[in-house]
């Protein structure tokens, strides 16, 4: 069966049609949504794209990414990507939280505590590679609460996100009252810290938006706050060079990364994702009618596996956080499940290896 699907905004298929396919110069950012475990099933065209295609152009490139898109992201910046897209594979897979007698769950002090010591093993002495790549700019996103979400507590923090979930309900830019959109960029040291940086690779006028730079003493701090799940994790406090106040994880403002894209004349947005629909933010998720791709996604490539070969997968499913509810402290049974799911999964970068051999746009369907 074929496991992978491609989709197109009209831009982006009418450059395909004009140029008989796409070259690796065409690609002008790469986004990575946030997702949890679903972002294994990513990796395998993740080490084909940076590792083997990408390295054949030369043009910058724009990665832009949220919570394990975030790490992906950085990751591809990495000497030798392929080798390090598989040690996240490994890392990500093999991650267990031992709980103390008495525990049903690890605290969020707990998974954020050893998530941390984690990103700074992944990464540690690695920095320059990342902050000074010569092509890749790295954009992570984060969320820094507002009024009640400023501080963490027992009370307030579920306070504050009803209070959210509510305002997003009625009009998405509402929610910027309770999340701000926090965009940490690498680049040259002398950019400026602007509310909106002429050279993002997107707009910001759809949403409350602030932009840093992404430097040594904030990385780490940025990209685990950009991994910082509601209830699930702690937030991040206090990140140096930013406002002060408690980061969440960059999902909340910007789950799928439905962004106002801006990339240069003749080259689209490739974006490796694990479903064909782009939901703006988490909250978003039970709102079908936000799920409609817009004029944001017009020179947008989507990459995503095929509903129905994901039906054949363990549990009939792609890897997700209810697995750890599911196989509890049987970390075995996950690493088997989620380690079969990712092998799988090497279909789809083959198959996309051979649709760039030779193309067929007529495979290439509508993101309406």
């Amino acid at each position: 069966m074929q496991a992978l699907h491609l989709y197109a905004g009209p831009e982006a298929r009418a450059l395909l049609q004009r140029e008989g396919g796409l070259l690796p110069s065409h690609v002008g950012a790469i986004a990575g949504a946030a997702g949890g475990p679903k972002g294994l099933m990513l990796g395998r065209l993740d080490r084909f794209i940076f590792g083997d295609w990408l390295p054949k152009s030369t043009q910058p490139v724009d990665l832009v990414g949220a919570s394990i898109g975030a790490w992906r992201m950085a990751t591809a910046c990495l000497s030798d990507s392929t080798a390090a897209f598989a040690r996240l594979e490994h890392d990500y897979i093999h991650q267990h939280y031992a709980l103390e007698p008495g525990q049903t769950h690890p605290t969020a002090k707990q998974v954020s505590t050893e998530f941390g010591a984690n990103l700074a093993l992944f990464f540690g002495g690695r920095l320059p590679e990342v902050l000074s790549h010569p092509r890749y700019r790295v954009h992570i996103i984060a969320a820094r609460g507002q009024h009640v979400l400023r501080r963490e507590g027992r009370l307030r923090t579920p306070l504050g996100y009803a209070g959210a979930f509510f305002a997003n309900a009625l009009h998405r830019p509402a929610l910027g009252a309770w999340l701000e959109r926090v965009v940490f960029s690498s680049g040259p040291s002398d950019l400026p810290n602007l509310p909106d940086l002429p050279n993002l690779p997107f707009a910001t006028h759809d949403f409350r938006t602030r932009c840093l730079r992404l430097e040594a003493d904030n990385f780490m701090p940025a990209l685990q706050a950009s991994c910082s799940i509601p209830f699930v994790l702690e937030p991040v406090r206090d990140i140096p060079g930013a406002p002060t106040g408690c980061y969440w994880d960059g999902g909340l403002t910007d789950y799928h990364l439905h962004l106002h894209y801006r990339v240069p004349q003749g080259q689209v947005v490739l974006y490796p994702h694990f479903q064909k629909t782009v939901v703006p933010g988490w909250l978003d998720k039970g709102l079908k009618w936000r799920h409609k791709p817009t004029s944001a996604l017009d020179r947008m490539i989507v990459l995503a596996p095929n509903p129905a070969w994901v039906a054949q997968l363990p549990n009939g499913k792609l890897p997700d956080r209810t697995d750890f509810t599911r196989y509890g402290q049987d970390l075995a049974a996950r690493v088997r499940v989620w380690d079969a799911a990712v092998s799988a999964s090497q279909q789809l970068a083959d198959e996309w290896a051979a649709w760039l051999e030779k193309p067929d746009v007529g495979l290439i369907q509508s993101l309406s």
